[in-house]
């Protein structure tokens, strides 16, 4: 009889391992605050969804709206990046055209936050998510707090360099975050659309030229070195000419290349040309008239030797 029943009854049952041990109701410390940002965090994200699927885009009128903008000036010039690999240069939009792309397409999230600061680096996420088909792209990534100099490696302490640095590297990743989600044709429309504002509404005038110096010279490029890429005065730019360099005006901003993947170095440039290449203003041009001169006396002179040679020898 004995057998039977425990037959019947069968094993005892496992005890749950993540069962509540003691008292059910006692409050863990910070549940309570845990679970209202997580709710608040899932009710942001629906109602943006929401949001975004009662107003779609309209395809067609947000690339209107993006080649609008395209035409001004001010954005068409630092719209565009260039940078040299392998003997080629290579463009691209820049990080500023990337975010205004992102405002008229609309319905787009995008930004740069950093999620850990420790032993001297920052773990960093950059991320742009469009909420009307809730396609997300993102890429972490670590900042080490040091600035590479031609001395060598300097230890960043200063709150604000060390933001900076952290700025400049999440710019490009959100540049690629961004331009992962917008089709592709519509940023070539884009791209297309500021080169043409750029070679038909930019005029060339000295205080672009002068602006355009005071920015490379920040860099440590010289006139001479300019001069020396573009195989001309910069008083003789054309507008393509000033296309190219403010594409590579833009990369030099944006960290994608530097200066020595451009220019001539200063000595190499010294060593082929005087001081007349460099001289500005009226200086400028007399020196250059004058040596442009010289030649003409040496060649009368010459010619009134070789008279007086024969009228000797007659």
């Amino acid at each position: 009889m004995n057998q039977e029943q425990d037959i019947i009854q069968g094993p005892a049952p496992t005890a749950n391992p993540l069962a509540v041990v003691g008292d059910a109701n006692v409050t863990r410390p910070n549940t309570a605050m845990a679970n209202t940002d997580a709710q608040r965090a899932v009710a942001e994200v629906q109602a943006a969804l929401m949001i975004a699927r009662m107003n779609p885009r309209d395809p067609v009128q947000a690339t209107d709206r993006i080649l609008q903008d395209c035409t001004r000036v001010s954005l068409a010039e630092r719209a565009v990046y260039a940078y040299a690999r392998g003997g080629t240069d290579i463009s691209g939009p820049s990080i500023r055209l990337a975010e205004a792309i992102a405002q008229r397409w609309g319905n787009l999230q995008y930004g740069v936050r950093e999620l850990e600061q420790r032993h001297g680096e920052s773990v960093v996420q950059a991320y742009a998510w469009d909420v009307e088909t809730n396609t997300r792209r993102e890429a972490t990534f670590t900042v080490k707090h040091v600035r590479d100099t031609k001395r060598g490696r300097i230890n960043l302490e200063d709150a604000r360099d060390i933001y900076e640095m952290t700025a400049n590297q999440g710019a490009r990743r959100l540049r690629a975050c961004i331009l992962g989600i917008i089709p592709g044709d519509v940023v070539e429309a884009a791209v297309t659309q500021c080169d043409t504002t750029l070679k038909t509404k930019a005029a060339i005038t000295l205080e672009r030229i002068a602006a355009m110096l005071a920015t490379f010279e920040g860099y440590g490029v010289t006139r001479a070195q300019v001069e020396a890429r573009i195989q001309r005065h910069v008083e003789a730019l054309t507008p393509a000419l000033l296309v190219q360099l403010g594409k590579i005006a833009n990369s030099l901003k944006d960290g994608m290349s530097q200066a020595a993947d451009w220019f001539e170095p200063i000595e190499a440039v010294n060593g082929g040309t005087d001081a007349t290449v460099t001289a500005k203003g009226a200086e400028g041009l007399k020196a250059r008239l004058a040596k442009a001169v010289k030649p003409a006396k040496d060649d009368n002179a010459t010619i009134d030797a070789e008279l007086a040679a024969k009228q000797a020898s007659a």
